[in-house]
């Protein structure tokens, strides 16, 4: 396993909620990643943030690790979901909430 994908490996398996963006949650830097955030923010669970715009081997290793072309990807309890596609079908449908209540996901503070 190469240092990125074990660096990788390590955020993923850190936290319950990942999302690898480009930008942050008070500021996303695409519109993808500003979905991403509003989807996530609304199922009111609690996740982190990794700006892949600051590291650009991260940037390029999350897409080798998930076998995804695109930025922005959700992991849940250290499984990728998808990217906000995926996440805005599955919230539409209510299986992002279900997802994450089956995980047992941490509700967001505040």
């Amino acid at each position: 396993m190469s240092d990125v994908s074990s660096r990788i490996s390590g955020i993923v398996g850190d936290s319950d909620v990942v999302l690898f963006m480009k930008g942050t949650p008070l500021f996303p830097q695409c519109g993808f990643s500003s979905r991403a955030v509003a989807i996530l923010d609304h199922c009111g669970v609690a996740y982190e943030s990794v700006d892949v715009l600051q590291d650009m081997e991260v940037r390029q290793g999350i897409k080798a690790f998930s076998d995804w072309p695109t930025i922005p990807q959700l992991y849940v309890k250290g499984e990728f979901v998808g990217g906000s596609d995926i996440m805005m079908e599955m919230f539409e449908a209510g299986e992002l909430q279900q997802l994450m209540n089956e995980k047992q996901v941490a509700k967001a503070e505040g």
